[in-house]
């Protein structure tokens, strides 16, 4: 960076672990060695940050003389580049010979010249760099020598003694796997009582409002629109919190970098790479800032495969399906006195998708061809207490993302359903109410339960139950009903909208007079031709299969085009993904009835 020209300070951070190892650096002299200024921080605390404004402001546009003389190791080559594009630094000018065909900025003219240059000057320019590297070390090795003192072997270290456990290929593998079991146990049973409570507040709010507001539309598209909607979504806000708080507590200790050292030789058996673990376990909160961190990824075959497999992975958007859906399924009991059996079945649906991942990692590996060698690199930081103030930063920011992101999309989703299910088709509505009132006249109903019926036929001849209507067969085989069908159009806008979207419906589809939660509405919901339960085990487990595998999130595409720059790439993804989701519902559907 002082090579390049640029105003430099250097930051020496975590004084706080260097003075509990007794490492001890004096900044005063390094600054006067590497002759820039150099200050001593806390990142985690804040300590010595206001010294670096002070700083910046002393220095204005200080430029540093450089740290290695560029011209040793590009000669003539320089001086013509640094003419060309009217360059006034040696290192720039080196920069462009060594990289000038993948710099974007260069026309394909000047690409041309500069390889004709080279060429001509016998520019041999992997010796170079070579030669450049060893220069800098052989600079900055002496410094950093006489600047640092260690009293204590590596090898002698708390952190040393603890990774010849936690980085065991067993040892380490097996805590691995019980850390990621807990996980989703705490997920599942920490979170149900808050949950609980989220739930019958929002019903009861809901059903104040319905009282307060004047009954008409405007009554209706709020209660049974945005605040149906709304509340599919916040009552899954624990769940996401305690994720995020254990995943967050993992990288502030230092553990996640021991993950990817971990899993770096499976991986690569997979035709991926240990920091191919990185996207992975961020796939678990979202996919989509998991796979722009896979630009780390320097081989390009590792780096497809991964953007390619961690839409896999489950996201906290697919834990409000996983959630509602296994509460059908599974019965809120205890496994062995101690484990609970939901949360199980929810660590089966992620190590399925994981599975998954693994099992297309491996089939594209045999289909892309790649001689580029598979190289990990990276810093296996000290153990170290969590900074709570950090964690709950992150938390907030992640939770706050979930809810505000999911929101806006669930307030438009629900909007645009509530529409379409309260409105159909000219005189359609009417002719449902005349046709549930003939049929039922004189058989003994209440007038809630007739409502209730004519709620129920009238959301059947709206636009959302024509359009439902219209995929059922497709989706039939795989039970599920034109319902159904709406909530998937809906998720692929975003899966967590599944819930909110049946939420919206049930409100629309019934009379309004009760005050069910969303959970026990899905509970009670019927088939009307055979009488029988919507979410049978069957179809419960169906649809978790379907949400595990199938790419359902527009936004994940997007950047998938984005840092692949095709369209193909995308394109391909959701064809295969959404092929093995149905044929994999399929099965499951079949085997379970």
């Amino acid at each position: 960076i002082m090579d390049l020209g640029c105003p430099v300070i250097l930051l020496l951070n975590m004084v706080d672990v260097a003075q509990s190892a007794g490492k001890e650096c004096n900044e005063i002299q390094l600054a006067n060695k590497l002759q820039i200024p150099v200050l001593k921080v806390n990142g985690r605390t804040g300590e010595g940050i206001e010294q670096i404004g002070e700083t910046i402001v002393r220095m204005e546009k200080q430029i540093p003389e450089p740290f290695i003389d560029a011209s040793e190791f590009g000669g003539e080559v320089i001086n013509k580049i640094e003419s060309a594009f009217d360059l006034k630094n040696d290192y720039r000018a080196l920069l462009i010979a060594h990289n000038y065909d993948q710099l974007k900025f260069i026309p394909p003219v000047d690409a041309e010249i500069i390889a004709d240059l080279l060429k001509k000057h016998n520019f041999k320019g992997i010796g170079l760099q070579f030669d450049e590297l060893m220069a800098r070390y052989d600079k900055l090795h002496p410094i950093v020598e006489s600047m640092t003192q260690n009293p204590e072997p590596d090898d002698d270290t708390p952190t040393a003694r603890a990774d010849k456990i936690l980085t065991h290929p067993v040892w380490g593998s097996l805590i691995f796997i019980v850390m990621l079991f807990l996980i989703f146990q705490a997920v599942f049973a920490w979170a149900s009582y808050p949950m609980d409570w989220i739930d019958q507040g929002m019903t009861a709010l809901t059903a104040w409002t319905k009282e307060f507001l004047p009954r008409g539309l405007l009554n209706d598209f709020i209660t049974d629109g945005l605040m149906a909607g709304i509340g599919g979504i916040l009552i899954f806000v624990p769940q996401i919190t305690i994720l995020f708080v254990l995943i967050s507590m993992l990288e502030e200790t230092g553990y996640m970098s021991r993950a990817v050292f971990l899993s770096d030789s499976l991986m690569q058996r997979f035709g991926l790479n240990g920091r191919s673990i990185i996207s992975l376990l961020s796939g678990a909160a979202c996919a989509v800032p998991a796979i722009m961190s896979a630009r780390t990824i320097r081989n390009p075959r590792e780096r497809l495969i991964t953007v390619f497999v961690t839409p896999f992975i489950s996201c906290s958007a697919r834990i409000p399906v996983y959630t509602v859906l296994v509460a059908f399924a599974v019965p809120a009991t205890t496994v062995g006195g101690i484990f609970n059996l939901q949360g199980l079945v929810m660590m089966g649906l992620y190590t399925m998708g994981v599975v998954t991942a693994l099992f297309t990692s491996w089939l594209m590996k045999k289909i892309i061809r790649s001689n580029e060698p598979s190289v990990l690199m990276l810093e296996l930081p000290s153990y170290k207490m969590p900074y709570w103030k950090n964690i709950g930063i992150t938390v907030v920011e992640k939770v706050k993302l979930f809810v505000f992101n999911a929101g806006k999309i669930i307030l438009i989703i629900s909007m645009i359903l509530w529409v379409l299910a309260s409105f159909g088709p000219p005189g359609s509505m009417q002719k449902a109410e005349e046709e549930v009132q003939n049929t039922y006249a004189g058989k003994g109903l209440s007038q809630v339960e007739l409502n209730d019926l004519i709620a129920s036929r009238k959301i059947e001849v709206s636009y959302a139950g024509i359009l439902g209507k219209s995929i059922e067969p497709a989706i039939k085989p795989l039970g599920y009903d034109w319902k159904i069908g709406i909530a998937l159009i809906t998720s692929f806008a975003a899966r967590e909208v599944f819930v909110s979207t049946m939420a919206t419906i049930y409100s629309v589809g019934t009379s309004g007079d009760n005050e069910k939660t969303i959970i026990e509405t899905m509970r009670s919901e019927r088939n009307p031709e055979t009488g029988e339960k919507v979410y049978t085990v069957a179809t419960s487990f169906s649809l978790l299969i379907f949400y595990v595998l199938a790419m359902q999130c527009m936004s994940t595409l997007a950047i998938v085009k984005r840092e692949t720059n095709s369209w193909f790439i995308p394109a391909m993804q959701l064809v295969y993904m959404t092929s093995l989701a149905y044929l994999a519902s399929l099965i499951t559907y079949t085997l379970l009835s």
